[in-house]
């Protein structure tokens, strides 16, 4: 018998501020939680915004300041013609100069994945959550595992990423997204997205996400589709991951992170019997004092 779902609480952002970057773009971001608390920076999901955050209350509680930080292209972020993991990486290092967020921890949601492994990567945050994380879909050992039709994507980005990209932009919208989201999940995560006010929140993430236009999920898709341009082996700093056995995204890890747990370095991997991709809401105070716990 599944576990009855936990209630989901979320809020409108307390905070929220812009950065205008050495060349001239803007990065623009949301806050919830103590402004002198441990600083967290949340890798969004797919086409997603700033506009859904964490349990207020948790992060209260943990003593943790929440940053959630609209990539390039979505939100009131602006294009970066030249995005890929590791430049949006050195964006959100930029931010964290300027801000003086010292001992950056990073957790990286479903698309936000590969961003939190880049900055982890770079050295950039002290240690890393991937909860519901997209796998490196391209990797030897990945590819094969996946339904034929993602295999099919992973294919085109492989082969031609300006044309896969720009076939994503043709057809994407918030609402397509959000329709594709619902479709691909299971009755567990279909029951949180169905939750008010995350449901609230969670349209509006992707109304913003897509206010200019559908190139910045694109170029998301297709940078998160493509190899990453980093060895998630040599990656030094913890990184802890969490699935939810139930989670049905044909995108994410298709054996829910064992792959991408044996190419880490030691990291603790968490299978949760009874929840989906929506872990981050439904076990979201685990999830962050691990986090605090690490490096």
């Amino acid at each position: 018998m599944r576990a009855p779902v936990r209630d989901v609480h979320v809020s409108a952002a307390e905070r929220s501020d812009r950065l205008v970057l050495a060349d001239g773009r803007v990065l623009a971001w949301r806050e919830w939680g103590p402004v002198d608390g441990a600083p967290v920076l949340l890798c969004t999901g797919a086409g997603m915004s700033s506009a859904l955050g964490l349990d207020r209350a948790v992060l209260e509680q943990l003593g943790v300041r929440l940053l959630v930080v609209d990539r390039p292209g979505l939100g009131a972020s602006s294009p970066d013609r030249r995005k890929t993991l590791f430049t949006v990486a050195t964006d959100l290092g930029a931010l964290a100069d300027a801000r003086g967020l010292a001992d950056l921890r990073a957790i990286g949601f479903s698309q936000g994945a590969p961003f939190a492994l880049a900055l982890a990567a770079g050295g950039l945050v002290r240690a890393a959550a991937i909860v519901s994380g997209q796998d490196e879909l391209a990797f030897p050992d990945v590819y094969p595992q996946l339904p034929g039709e993602v295999r099919v994507m992973v294919d085109a980005a492989r082969n031609d990423l300006a044309r896969f990209e720009a076939d994503i932009a043709a057809i994407a919208s918030a609402e397509w997204l959000g329709t594709m989201t619902l479709m691909m999940s299971g009755p567990a995560d279909r029951a949180v997205y169905g939750q008010s006010p995350f449901a609230e929140f969670y349209r509006q993430s992707l109304a913003e996400g897509f206010v200019q236009g559908p190139g910045g999920y694109a170029r998301d898709l297709a940078l998160a589709f493509s190899p990453w341009p980093f060895a998630v082996e040599d990656i030094a700093v913890p990184v802890r991951l969490w699935f939810g056995r139930h989670d049905a995204s044909p995108v994410h890890s298709p054996d829910h992170g064992l792959t991408l747990a044996r190419r880490l370095r030691a990291a603790p991997h968490v299978i949760d019997p009874d929840c989906g991709s929506a872990l981050l809401w439904t076990r979201s105070r685990e999830i962050v004092a691990a986090l605090l716990t690490d490096g």
